[in-house]
């Protein structure tokens, strides 16, 4: 019993170890690479890169086990609009985090999960009490520290990144609702089908061939960081509730200031700390309310 007992502690414990895995280290490589690589190749190109690898990764971790079942949706529009959403996200990201700095571009993308709550109203017909609302105003006051509107330090491409945060808010709701139909498999490999097949139309006419062993390295760097990054999301939430290690993705802003420091000298500003403390702080709270409120 006493073992059984130690087990099912560990397994949340799993769960974070995963989550800070990936938060960490993995997709702020993964950002870093596309940061670097943005800088001489095409956003067709890294795109390519990038939905071509998460789609063989999703096909191997999934396929044996579903067979062509894996290709078989319920809801092929809103699956499509889920997967249109997600490249739109993506696109407006990678625009953000050519012009700003790593930090930065992922503070503000830390909205996302307040927007979700606020849309879910809305879109979904959720209940949202006055807390949850305070803590989702907060955070955009957080971003607004960061962002900084009509002061010398604001750049544009910030409103890049906060399109990139409601694109992928919409696309968690549609996710939502997609979980009433589809199998989650189905869903993660619909999710990059529109990215794949657009790309894969235009690359031929934007593809430059890599010309040094570095940029070879990067490129083969989106793959591993890509594929690794879902599937220890998909190994946390194996082990652990989405509401108790969804905090720990906030972990991302240690590895890209650490990552953007070393190899893109860029360090935050005083008001971009602050701001991601506020957006952080909300976020958490967030997370924490609905879990108090929907345990199951």
């Amino acid at each position: 019993m006493a073992t059984d007992s130690a087990e099912r502690r560990q397994i949340p414990l799993r769960g974070i170890l995963y989550m800070l895995a990936t938060a960490v280290v993995v997709f702020p490589l993964l950002n870093a690479s596309v940061k670097f690589l943005a800088a001489d190749y095409s956003l067709v190109q890294i795109i390519w890169v990038r939905s071509i690898v998460h789609f063989l990764w999703m096909v191997m971790l999934f396929m044996p086990g579903m067979g062509w079942q894996l290709f078989r949706t319920q809801r092929l529009g809103l699956q499509l609009t889920r997967s249109a959403l997600q490249l739109f996200a993506l696109i407006a990201f990678v625009i953000g985090l050519v012009f700003l700095p790593m930090t930065t571009a992922t503070s503000i993308y830390f909205t996302g999960p307040l927007m979700v709550v606020a849309l879910a109203v809305p879109l979904l017909g959720e209940r949202v009490g006055l807390r949850r609302w305070l803590a989702v105003l907060v955070g955009f006051l957080g971003a607004l520290v960061i962002i900084r509107p009509g002061f010398e330090g604001m750049h544009w491409a910030a409103l890049s990144l906060i399109a990139s945060a409601f694109f992928y808010a919409l696309y968690q709701i549609l996710t939502r609702r997609a979980a009433d139909h589809d199998d989650f498999r189905v869903s993660a490999v619909y999710t990059i089908v529109i990215a794949l097949v657009i790309s894969s139309i235009a690359v031929p006419f934007y593809w430059e061939t890599p010309t040094g062993w570095l940029d070879w390295l990067v490129f083969s760097g989106l793959g591993i960081f890509g594929g690794l990054g879902h599937l220890f999301v998909i190994k946390a939430y194996e082990h652990a509730e989405a509401s108790f290690i969804g905090p720990f993705d906030y972990g991302q802003l240690i590895g890209v200031t650490i990552i953007g420091y070393l190899v893109f000298a860029e360090f935050p500003d005083i008001w971009t700390w602050v701001g991601a403390a506020i957006i952080i702080t909300s976020g958490i709270y967030v997370s924490r309310r609905e879990r108090q409120i929907r345990p199951a």
